[in-house]
């Protein structure tokens, strides 16, 4: 058995098929909030010959997040680090989704920053709405990139935000300018860290999305996008095997859209024009 240690956190669709290929003949740590779920699929993957370890967190909490870096740290040399965790506007309401994916992603980048190992890598499952227009002065960017994690909430144009939609559309665009800033810190342990923005990919939170309020406009999405259809698991999987592997090895600090060509299309002003 190999002495590198893969972690996920977020159990959900995408975090589970990623374990499932980024942690053979490894040391698995899986993490979420949901102890029933993370049980789960802790048993589903040992069943099928995973050595798999669980570990409930609070992405929201330091606290929490420094115990579940610092047990990774103890299994052994953590190579890979996928965050999959993550609120959706159909889930939570705005002070949830910030919390969580605005401050939990702001937590995973510095806690884990200071254990990987040299040679490894993470990747952030960020969203292509953080590629949706949205208005952010040079200061507010940089506020953003540099204010500690705790204090994100504190930030005016944050606190004021009432509307999940909003909030997550400003998280998945902090998540960006997060992981730019933090890649020279992870690049001084000769490590690698990157996000990936999924389209509307069909997990339990995809499908949640579709059925909302704003599910009409999600599926004229698809429609109007190149590729026509909903993404899978998979194309997130196999993206986040990429950017983790060594072919990817002078990427870093940037973002990957896999999205089946959305943005592409609302960028050039095919949608909604």
């Amino acid at each position: 058995m190999s002495d590198e240690v893969v972690v996920v956190t977020g159990v959900g669709g995408m975090g589970k098929v990623i374990a499932r290929r980024q942690g053979l003949g490894k040391t698995l740590l899986l993490a979420d909030y949901n102890e029933q779920g993370l049980q789960a699929v802790v048993a589903e993957l040992k069943a099928d010959g995973h050595n798999v370890i669980g570990h409930r967190v609070d992405v929201s909490s330091r606290e929490s997040v420094s115990e579940l870096a610092a047990a990774a740290a103890a299994l052994g040399r953590v190579t890979q680090v996928a965050h999959t965790a993550g609120l959706s506007p159909a889930q939570a309401p705005a002070s949830a989704i910030l919390a969580v994916d605005l401050v939990g992603v702001a937590l995973v980048l510095e806690e884990f920053g200071t254990i990987v190992a040299a040679g490894g890598a993470g990747v952030v499952i960020a969203s292509m709405a953080g590629h949706m227009p949205m208005e952010l002065s040079a200061d507010e960017e940089r506020e953003l990139a540099t204010v500690g994690a705790e204090d994100l909430l504190a930030l005016p144009y944050v606190a004021s935000i009432e509307y999940p939609a909003v909030a997550y559309q400003l998280s998945k665009r902090a998540n960006h300018i997060r992981v730019r800033s933090a890649a020279r810190h992870w690049g001084s342990r000769g490590a690698r860290i990157n996000s990936i923005s999924p389209g509307v990919v069909s997990t339990k939170m995809g499908h949640q999305e579709l059925a909302s309020e704003t599910g009409a406009v999600t599926k004229a999405l698809i429609e109007g996008s190149a590729s026509r259809r909903i993404g899978t698991s998979d194309d997130i999987a196999a993206a986040t095997a990429f950017l983790l592997g060594p072919e990817a090895s002078y990427i870093t600090g940037t973002d990957l859209l896999v999205d089946g060509g959305v943005i592409a299309s609302v960028r050039s002003g095919q949608l909604f024009s």
